[in-house]
């Protein structure tokens, strides 16, 4: 833990102005325990000249797998789906060597008892110059980690919202996009009657249309749209979407090129969904 700014700030906070002198010395040491905490983490505190953008993207890819640890500790024990969670996004990310043992280091460093979340994400904003679809972007980063074992725990909901709200999205905002996130974890796992007849004691035919009515639920749930939405709102949800996960639009305005293979997996998701409304629908 870092308290020694606290201590000193408390004692000579006191020494020169009594009670009053004390309290105003504990805020400035805590203030200066967090910059030295967060400089430890390889996090930019703000002091001096402005980052640049490969700061920033630093900033932004080390934020991610920090909050993901605190989202992983969350239920107060990280599981191993929740370490594998994290392992599989740096294979997914291409992360080897120096640039590994830094997401290990972050995700590590997010999992202890005092880490500073409403700080870390306060940095996140600036890096990510406030941003929406990098934000959210991130945001949804947090989600996939809670969705590790396929469930949401109350405690890792509670994280979420406070992630969000530190994020500048609404309570409403979260809900809808841990919607669209269960959404897509089942679908990611249907395979539209790629198992159909392997071993399952029902005909390959009901099966089959079992599974394509699920996973066309799903498609709608991920879009964001009803299942009795028309093609002009099916088209206008499919375009957003798009346009805020587009992985060279969101590497334009700053995502970490490590991040790169995720938002294109992202877009594939959507457009997958898209298609699959697409040919049932027919339009």
């Amino acid at each position: 833990m870092h308290i020694f700014g606290k201590i000193l700030g408390t004692f000579f906070g006191f020494l020169f102005g009594g009670a009053f002198g004390a309290v105003f010395g504990l805020f400035i040491g805590h203030q200066f325990d967090k910059a030295r905490r967060l400089r430890q983490a390889g996090f930019n505190t703000g002091f001096g000249s402005g980052p640049s953008q490969a700061q920033r993207q630093e900033e932004f890819f080390k934020a991610a797998f920090a909050v993901m640890g605190h989202v992983a500790k969350a239920k107060g024990q990280v599981t191993k789906e929740e370490i594998q969670l994290a392992s599989t996004m740096m294979d997914r990310m291409s992360l080897h060597g120096e640039q590994r043992k830094a997401a290990q280091n972050a995700f590590r460093e997010g999992k202890e008892s005092d880490f500073p979340l409403d700080t870390v994400l306060e940095r996140v904003r600036i890096s990510a110059g406030g941003r929406f679809d990098l934000m959210q972007f991130f945001l949804e980063l947090q989600i996939s980690a809670a969705f590790a074992d396929g469930d949401i725990h109350p405690s890792e909901r509670n994280v979420l919202h406070k992630i969000a709200r530190g994020l500048n999205f609404s309570s409403e905002q979260l809900e809808q996009r841990l919607r669209m996130q269960e959404a897509a974890f089942r679908f990611q796992q249907g395979g539209f009657g790629g198992q159909a007849g392997g071993g399952s004691h029902h005909s390959g035919g009901s099966w089959q249309q079992a599974s394509s009515a699920d996973q066309l639920s799903d498609a709608y749930k991920l879009i964001g749209v009803d299942s009795n939405a028309d093609a002009k709102t099916v088209k206008r949800a499919y375009r957003k979407l798009m346009n805020e996960h587009h992985p060279d639009k969101l590497m334009a305005k700053g995502l970490p090129p490590e991040m790169m293979n995720v938002a294109k997996e992202k877009a594939q998701e959507i457009q997958n969904a898209y298609d699959l409304i697409k040919k049932a629908k027919g339009f």
